[in-house]
């Protein structure tokens, strides 16, 4: 596992503090000493099942109690100053809503609930979450998509700075998932807390600008994903390399320092060049080839991605 990767300008624009934190269930430890920080914009939040993931979230939103350190929203205790829920708002992962309501009664319930004095706020809730064709259709009716939709409406209609999402995109279709994704970058472009968590890596790489990744409770690392990546110093990068002269070039690469390894793949053109120095051998590759005469027709890192720093991260 690696060392933690954190963000110092993060921590100075924090919205979310969490400091320190243990929680535990009975013999059950669901988070352990944690302390990490969320601000203004997207970020992930990653682990496996299990990893305390939604225990976190439940602390951030006051449902949970800590038993060691603390938690501030805004600078407030969410578990004991009521006015921070004003500003914040939680979509559960588990089935919360009450199926004989419609989609409009539920998010206008939520916005009597939450004393919204802007009457036009439920329409233009389900209007973001692009519901209103069925907003008068109850929910028990929904898919679970729709149903993830109604919820995230309902929070939305209180225009949140605060925004924690539990699996936000589960069951969502293909155009939905794209929708509420475009959604959630867009809350955080203007400015709110979003913190989303989900199994889907590769959906969390395209909306978060910022990764905490828990492994059994514990923070294993927080940052852009590529700085986590780039900090693993000890972990081989692997880069693809496609060429008009595959030989040459590796005769050539395996004399540079950045450079570990060098591989055929079955295709004749195409090498696997691994690095623990993967900045110097980008600068390298391109000028090496040049002064060489060789064309290089494709350059593509093969474990630059949250799904390949995530299995790195859990082992």
């Amino acid at each position: 596992m690696t060392d933690v990767v954190s963000d110092p300008a993060l921590v100075a624009s924090a919205t979310v503090e969490v400091n320190a934190v243990s929680v535990w269930f009975g013999p059950k430890v669901a988070l352990s000493e944690l302390t990490c920080s969320f601000g203004p914009g997207v970020s992930g939040l990653l682990g496996p099942n299990g990893a305390g993931k939604t225990t976190l979230m439940r602390a951030i939103a006051g449902l949970t109690g800590v038993n060691e350190g603390s938690v501030l929203v805004k600078g407030l205790d969410p578990r004991r100053d009521r006015a921070v829920h004003a500003s914040m708002a939680l979509v559960p992962e588990d089935e919360a809503v009450p199926g004989g309501l419609t989609a409009r009664q539920l998010v206008r319930y939520m916005a009597d609930l939450r004393q919204v004095a802007d009457r036009d706020a439920p329409e233009r809730a389900l209007r973001t979450v692009d519901l209103l064709d069925a907003a008068d259709r109850q929910v028990g009716t929904f898919s679970k998509g729709m149903r993830q939709r109604a919820k995230i409406a309902a929070a939305l209609v209180a225009d949140p700075d605060v925004l924690v999402l539990d699996e936000p995109l589960n069951g969502a279709d293909p155009v939905q998932r794209l929708h509420l994704i475009a959604l959630f970058k867009q809350l955080g472009a203007d400015g709110r807390t979003v913190i989303v968590s989900s199994h889907v890596l590769s959906e969390v790489e395209r909306l978060a600008e910022r990764v905490i990744v828990l492994v059994h409770g514990r923070l294993a690392a927080a940052g852009g994903h590529r700085a986590i990546r780039d900090a693993m110093d000890d972990t081989p990068r692997h880069v693809l390399v496609r060429c008009d002269d595959s030989r040459r070039l590796a005769g050539l690469l395996v004399g540079l320092e950045s450079v570990t390894g060098v591989r055929f793949e079955s295709k004749r053109d195409e090498l696997i060049v691994e690095t623990l120095q993967a900045r110097e051998l980008a600068v390298a590759l391109p000028q090496l080839a040049k002064s060489a005469g060789i064309r290089l027709m494709e350059v593509h890192p093969l474990d630059d991605s949250l799904e390949s720093l995530f299995r790195e991260l859990v082992g």
